[in-house]
């Protein structure tokens, strides 16, 4: 049987999918909070978001990553 090899093939078919989704409902939500709230625009340190942003920003200082310029992400 080929179960794990098929559903990490899946796995992967699914990240690539949802992960463009992702990201503009992020950018989307953002953009809405920010036009809402224009003065204020705050991540409470135990918020997800705010811990994924530390993950990320830690992950690039040691070389783990690389981000995507906007124009590469949004092709604008």
């Amino acid at each position: 049987m080929n179960h794990p090899q098929q559903l990490s093939a899946n796995m992967e078919d699914i990240t690539n999918a949802l992960e463009p989704l992702i990201r503009r409902i992020i950018r989307e939500e953002l953009t809405r909070i920010v036009k809402k709230e224009p003065d204020m625009f705050y991540l409470d340190p135990e918020m997800p978001l705010y811990k994924d942003m530390e993950d990320i920003k830690q992950r690039k200082t040691q070389g783990h990553i690389k981000l995507h310029s906007h124009k590469e992400v949004w092709g604008e």
